[in-house]
């Protein structure tokens, strides 16, 4: 028992585990060895697929994940791109369930699915981390070329040669993928698929049924994968949020100390006696190039500088000692007046005064500057100018781009893989089994005792161990039904009883009234057989079919011993005359149809549930109304007579005609059989009567039967 249940561990978790850490190792194996050749692919993807196709979702999103965590101790950027094979690894499960890997034709579809992740997708994402230049990368010598021709943008043409070593990458890594499932023994494939049962394993059609039971409406499954949705995202945007503005407060806070430090180091290289020089003379002043000089010197070591310049501030604006230039703009000559800009209109009194300031923020002629600006003193004290430093703040913009791309790429990778996990273990611990208890209870039968007992061993066999609460609703919910199913068989036996009870004394009541009739002779017993008869080759033909349920044909067979209960209130004179009625007593004969509904209308007003009562009054009421309208007591035609007392009125005159009476001899079958006939249409509904006639032998063994069980009686009685 032990080593059965340890080897099949090893089948359902360690089988798996090693053959997606293989799956990991191809990857890095392959993307090592085309690197090794110089071949310009990755082949990154291959252990991935396979997981992903052989294993479902999670295993391949695992492996595509761990892949680049480890590749990230030799690149830590690969981190970024673990979204990338989480997709990829998406998309390989779903083309996998679909059989796209099973013929070629269709496997070339996937190529260009695959290649947009990692080709367009990659590219962008890369181009919001670092913009694009033309580094060294793979794509690299074939952006450049594409670049040379001058008719497409840089990001264009990375774009397009990312996609195109892409589509290249892809086809070889599907190709090896195709071929290596090719080798895989099917019987190893399902041994591969990494599952948590907590029950007995269902089939796939089970699962698709258990997974879209609540098509149309807001599933449970679909709940736990928008609330995981939704709780990730508000963590991630608020850790998003902070981190942004964090990194944003860090990066002004920088800016603001580069531009402090410069300032201070710009005006610690000018002579404040010598700037009314500089400004008459300029460049001719003495020391002004070499101030200029040190001064470029300065602005070359810190790049985050984008002006960098020396004023002096008057009334009339600002006039300037020194400019340097830059790529693009070119600075102002010395003396030069540069007015004030409107920002800087609250802060003019203390320039004027000499005295120092905050940085200041502006959005104004030259851009988004972090300006700031240190006061030069001469050697009397007195503020003859201004050290300016000026830094643009669109890199902080950018920079924060770059740092929501890498947060964000680093979430959503993490998102998927914690979002397919947590849906895998609410699969396997709370939709499968709740599934399968939810359809094992659809599938229950209670209309036989051996549908019950295969419904029951259906639910036990589910075996639902997932030692929390719903391992406790499956145990109730079996030990509930088999209880329920005990008590259903105990009622139904009950039932029967009663039934067998209920059709005794109908029988009883029946005998009592034949017994006054010495005419009639086991006339109920063998009615009621006919009328079974003709029921029974009604289902068989159709006839009716539209009235004839299992319940209505019950009814109508245990209720025919009544048809003459009516009788009971005839005089004895009269029901065993031995000649031919008076029409006096003829009229009171008639009366027990009347009679006999007043007797079950009285029964079922005692009797709650008088279904079969109803028929036995249509039976009692009818059974001698005819088809053509000339019958009693109602003088009912054609489809107005209920269909019950048409069948009886066949039974109850083909009995009385082959029964021997005190009054005449009995007809032979021919006989009656003859008279039937030529009553359809007239004394019988037509259908029901062509029926009897049809199931003339039937009726010559019923017949036999009863007259052989009264021959038996009476000798009995002798």
């Amino acid at each position: 028992m032990d080593n059965s249940i340890t080897k099949k561990k090893k089948e359902t978790i360690l089988y798996p585990l090693f053959f997606y850490l293989l799956a990991i190792l191809v990857n890095l194996l392959l993307n090592r060895l085309v690197h090794f050749f110089g071949l310009p692919l990755f082949v990154d993807n291959a252990g991935t697929l396979l997981a992903a196709i052989l294993g479902g979702y999670l295993p391949g999103i695992v492996v595509g994940y761990l892949t680049n965590l480890v590749n990230m101790t030799a690149d830590p950027t690969n981190a970024y791109y673990a979204v990338l094979s989480t997709l990829i690894a998406a998309c390989g499960t779903f083309f996998g369930s679909r059989g796209y890997f099973k013929k070629f034709g269709k496997l070339l579809l996937t190529i260009p699915v695959f290649a947009l992740i990692g080709g367009a997708l990659g590219s962008i994402l890369t181009y919001l981390m670092y913009g694009f230049g033309m580094g060294e990368g793979i794509s690299a010598p074939f952006a450049r070329a594409l670049l040379e021709r001058g008719a497409l943008t840089v990001f264009q043409a990375q774009m397009i040669s990312d996609l195109a070593i892409d589509l290249v990458d892809k086809a070889v890594t599907v190709i090896i993928v195709f071929f290596v499932l090719k080798l895989i023994p099917e019987r190893i494939k399902p041994k591969l698929q990494f599952t948590g049962w907590c029950q007995t394993p269902m089939s796939k059609e089970e699962r698709a049924d258990a997974l879209n039971s609540n098509k149309g409406r807001f599933s449970l499954r679909t709940r736990i994968i928008c609330i995981i949705s939704l709780i990730m995202v508000f963590v991630a945007f608020v850790t998003t949020t902070i981190s942004f503005l964090l990194y944003k407060n860090f990066s002004v806070k920088q800016y603001t100390n580069t531009g402090i430090s410069v300032a201070k180091l710009e005006a610690s290289v000018i002579n404040g006696d010598r700037v009314e020089d500089y400004l008459e003379q300029g460049e001719q002043a003495e020391g002004y190039l070499e101030v200029k000089h040190q001064l470029e010197e300065i602005k070359g070591t810190s790049p985050d500088i984008e002006y960098m310049y020396v004023y002096q501030i008057r009334d009339d604006g600002c006039y300037v000692v020194f400019d340097l230039d830059t790529e693009e703009v070119e600075g102002a000559k010395p003396g030069e007046l540069v007015e004030f800009d409107e920002s800087f209109a609250p802060y003019i009194p203390d320039l004027l005064a000499g005295n120092e300031i905050e940085p200041i923020i502006t959005d104004d002629t030259y851009g988004w500057l972090l300006t700031y600006y240190y006061p030069v003193f001469d050697s009397k004290g007195k503020c003859v100018c201004y050290a300016a430093a000026d830094i643009q703040m669109e890199e902080v913009t950018l920079n924060g781009i770059n740092f929501l791309t890498r947060v964000g790429s680093l979430f959503l990778g993490f998102f998927i893989l914690i979002l397919v996990f947590c849906v895998w273990i609410a699969d396997y611990h709370l939709i499968y089994p709740i599934s399968a208890m939810t359809l094992s209870a659809q599938k229950f039968a209670y209309d036989s005792e051996e549908a019950r007992d295969v419904s029951v061993a259906r639910l036990q066999n589910l075996n639902i161990h997932t030692e929390d609460e719903i391992e406790n609703l499956y145990r109730a919910l079996s030990k509930t039904i088999a209880e329920t199913v005990g008590y259903i068989e105990e009622v139904q036996e009950k039932g029967d009883a009663l039934a067998k009870m209920q059709n005794g004394l109908i029988y009883v009541l029946a005998d009592l009234v034949e017994s006054r009739d010495q005419n009639t002779g086991d006339h109920v017993r063998k009615t009621a057989a006919y009328v079974r008869l003709i029921l029974k080759r009604m289902k068989e033909e159709g006839v009716y079919q539209e009235q004839l349920s299992d319940e209505y044909i019950t009814d109508v067979a245990n209720s025919a011993p009544l048809h003459d209960v009516g009788k009971i209130k005839v005089s004895d004179a009269i029901l065993n005359k031995p000649g031919r009625l008076t029409d006096e007593e003829f009229e009171i004969m008639k009366s027990h149809t009347t009679e006999g509904s007043k007797i079950i209308d009285s029964a079922m007003a005692l009797v709650s549930d008088s279904s079969y009562l109803k028929e036995a009054k249509n039976l009692a009421t009818y059974h001698h109304e005819k088809w053509d309208g000339s019958g009693y007591p109602c003088g009912l035609s054609k489809e107005e007579i209920p269909l019950s007392a048409r069948i009886m009125a066949i039974a109850d005159v083909f009995d009385a005609l082959v029964s021997k009476r005190s009054y005449k001899k009995p007809f032979t079958i021919e006989q009656a059989m003859d008279i039937i006939k030529d009553g359809a249409g007239k004394h019988f509904d037509p259908k029901l009567a062509q029926l009897f006639l049809d199931s003339e032998e039937e009726v010559r063994k019923i017949a036999y039967e009863h007259e052989k069980m009264i021959s038996e009686r009476e000798e009995k009685s002798e």
